[in-house]
């Protein structure tokens, strides 16, 4: 490395030094992030839809209704997260 050369930013920190490089950072909307979590939720919900009864005998039902919580938590997310990024691309247009 060149003396010359642009030198990454150095953080002092108790006994530690963390060397900080200028790096632009990512432009991620989350939608795809949002969409696959959603996903997820659906199915894990549809796989612990054939176990109801030994859910419901142990007393946890709950995870079957988190899993159908999180989907629909996940849909209005999806949406929020569209809506963002429709309104990023038109601000910078």
């Amino acid at each position: 490395m060149d003396p010359l050369d642009e030198q990454p930013m150095v953080h002092e920190i108790g006994k530690r030094t963390y060397l900080v490089a200028d790096v632009d950072p990512l432009d991620v909307d989350g939608v795809r992030t949002i969409e696959i979590g959603t996903a997820l939720w659906l199915v894990a919900f549809l796989l612990l839809l054939p176990f109801y009864g030994r859910l419901e005998e142990t007393g946890r039902t709950w995870w079957l209704w988190t899993c159908m919580a999180g989907f629909g938590l996940g849909l209005f997310g999806v949406e929020i997260c569209r809506t963002r990024r429709k309104r990023r691309g038109t601000r910078r247009r």
